[in-house]
């Protein structure tokens, strides 16, 4: 591709991973975000752009002159029809040539979460397109569920028995970074994104115990109780019953199956778990502070 890639979400999991996928393969990219000099300072050598995405007028600078769109929504957005459909319009307006939105797995069938009615404009904004639907992030066990797990050894979410095929946000960047070394073979697809191996939170929970050297347990918790806990983490109501949507139908599993698209976009097997916790133990050590919530 010619032209630099612009990435939203840079700041975030999935957006600077595929940052750093996208360097690592020889790409130019324009990481953009609120604060432009946080992100040059992030990442050397790259040239950033405002995008705030509350304000329409910064939509046009942060798209000039590009050849791809990496479209992240970040948490805070709930409305996105202002937000990331215009921005979708705007690079449409300015000739970018691709976008890569990384929705969620199951948003196709699911109107209740933002990311549906993203894909549902990209179908019709004119614009070639390839939607990415990753399942759960392992990142989520050092953002989402951190604070159960450093401050009280527990892992505290709605999942009853079901399983989870996690999937590390590092493959979910080099999987933009596939997809946009052959734009062409991907546009009009939409691919389903898991690990390797689906696992319980139980599972979950033994795996960082022998990892972090102390004992971590699984307490499930009910929907309201996990919809009032979330709250109390400081998410609004529309953010709290997103991040509850996304996590009721595991117990249900539909997060369970292991898709093999990943491995073939990647040539390679995904990231496992085990992989993921042993190459980020520090972030759950007793002195840690827990990030913020990020999906």
């Amino acid at each position: 591709m010619t032209g630099e890639v612009v990435v939203v979400g840079a700041s975030g999991n999935v957006g600077g991973a595929a940052v750093e996928a996208l360097r690592a393969a020889g790409v130019p990219v324009r990481p953009v975000g609120t604060d432009p000099d946080a992100l040059a300072a992030r990442y050397p050598g790259t040239t950033t752009a405002l995008l705030d995405l509350h304000r329409p007028e910064t939509f046009g600078p942060a798209v000039a002159g590009a050849s791809a769109l990496v479209l992240v929504r970040p948490p805070a957005i709930t409305r996105v029809g202002p937000t990331l459909n215009a921005l979708v319009d705007e690079a449409g307006r300015a000739g970018v040539g691709h976008v890569v939105f990384v929705s969620v797995a199951g948003a196709e069938a699911n109107r209740l979460i933002p990311h549906h009615r993203v894909e549902k404009h990209l179908a019709t904004a004119g614009i070639p397109w390839t939607v990415l639907r990753p399942g759960f992030f392992a990142q989520n066990l050092a953002d989402a569920y951190a604070a159960d797990v450093v401050r009280d050894d527990r892992l505290h979410v709605p999942a009853g028995s079901g399983r989870v095929a996690f999937i590390d946000t590092r493959d979910i960047g080099a999987a933009v970074a596939a997809v946009l070394a052959h734009p062409a073979r991907h546009a009009g697809a939409a691919y389903t994104l898991t690990g390797g191996e689906a696992v319980t939170f139980g599972d979950v929970a033994d795996l960082l115990t022998h990892e972090l050297g102390r004992p971590v347990r699984y307490e499930p918790a009910s929907v309201l109780g996990y919809l009032a806990h979330v709250r109390r983490s400081g998410r609004t109501v529309t953010q709290a019953l997103v991040q509850t949507v996304l996590h009721v139908g595991l117990r249900r599993g539909d997060a369970e199956t292991v898709d093999p698209t990943l491995a073939a976009l990647l040539g390679r097997p995904p990231r496992t778990l085990q992989e993921y916790v042993r190459d980020h133990r520090s972030r759950w050590l007793p002195d840690a502070a827990p990030a913020g919530v990020r999906r």
